[in-house]
């Protein structure tokens, strides 16, 4: 395999990130793996841009955000989108980068088993369809003989699934139990070194881009709760779904609790935990100067193991670029085993 045809489906702000990064680390690729890469078809929600001769990774992005549609690229735009973008152009892996859906986990669900059936191999950054159906998207990978890789729908770039899965192959994993959301992180994080209220913090996280206009998502806890359920399945062998995790939010806690923490030394954190015995998402207190102690949109998880008792990662949770680090580390490990 010379040359790997990557259709990149989803153009917000994660499919701009892999189309920058792409941009950026082609050359690192081709040494690491002796293949080439090539864009051939890049689609937001309405249209696309195809050429099987290649797209360039700047001008996409540049189209997008001056535009606001990929059908205005130069010559190759189009109003061909979703399972339709799969059937117009010869590729060899799908990056799946649409919007999380908890609801019916479309379109990440139908591109993805659309993917299998016609023999490619998927990245993805989404973690609908995971949290709903992850045993039949994973039987339906194996089947095909395909590759499916979802490092970047856990912990943006921290890694923990193929850390995990490589680094502690030798090890049986206990436990899971960490801070899987770097938007209620940071809120919590604020509220804590300036004792303002939620309501204000929030606010502020939504000018600055870091909080979702619907921040429901984060808040609640429902982004964690679906990280929970794919480190479950992916590393404890746990058969659950988004339904069996108890999900309590953060919009409950007030300045007046987080200050009643910091006078015995406490903080106040969303933690995730994932075990054989609870999967849970909700507010909990953690001792100052702990692991658990990072601020700002950090993640972090402590994976407690029987061999190696506990091991600790940390890394960023959100963003365009660092998602899509995950995203190609992904891409790379498929090609390397191609080769």
């Amino acid at each position: 395999m010379d040359e790997c045809k990557v259709i990149i489906m989803g153009f917000g702000s994660v499919g701009q990130g892999v189309a920058n990064a792409l941009s950026m680390k082609k050359d690192l690729i081709k040494d690491k793996t002796g293949v080439s890469v090539k864009v051939v078809a890049a689609a937001d929600s309405s249209s696309s841009a195809i050429s099987q001769d290649g797209l360039d990774e700047e001008l996409l992005v540049k189209t997008k955000k001056e535009e606001g549609k990929l059908a205005a690229y130069p010559e190759f735009g189009s109003d061909k989108s979703g399972l339709d973008v799969l059937d117009a152009v010869e590729y060899d892996c799908l990056i799946e980068a649409t919007p999380t859906n908890i609801v019916d986990a479309q379109p990440a669900l139908s591109l993805t088993l659309k993917a299998f059936e016609q023999g490619k191999d998927v990245v993805t950054s989404n973690k609908g369809h995971l949290a709903l159906k992850f045993k039949e998207i994973v039987g339906a990978a194996e089947e095909a003989g395909v590759e499916f890789k979802y490092e970047a729908s856990v912990g943006g770039s921290m890694p923990i699934i193929n850390f995990t899965r490589d680094t502690l192959a030798s090890c049986e994993i206990k436990s899971i139990k960490g801070i899987l959301n770097g938007t209620t992180n940071y809120i919590l994080s604020r509220m804590t070194s300036e004792g303002s209220d939620y309501e204000v913090i929030l606010k502020e996280s939504q000018e600055l881009g870091i909080a979702e206009t619907d921040p429901t998502q984060d808040v609640e806890g429902i982004d964690a709760a679906c990280k929970t359920v794919i480190l479950a399945n992916s590393l404890l062998g746990i058969d659950a779904t988004y339904s069996d995790v108890k999900v309590e939010g953060i919009s409950n806690i007030n300045s007046q609790a987080i200050e009643l923490a910091k006078k015995d030394d406490y903080l106040i954190k969303l933690i995730a935990e994932v075990s054989p015995e609870n999967l849970q998402v909700s507010p909990r207190l953690i001792k100052r100067g702990s692991s658990y102690d990072v601020s700002g949109t950090l993640n972090m998880a402590t994976i407690k193991t029987d061999l190696a008792d506990e091991v600790s990662v940390i890394g960023l949770g959100a963003g365009s670029l660092e998602t899509a680090s995950a995203m190609l580390t992904d891409l790379i490990s498929i090609l390397k085993n191609k080769n």
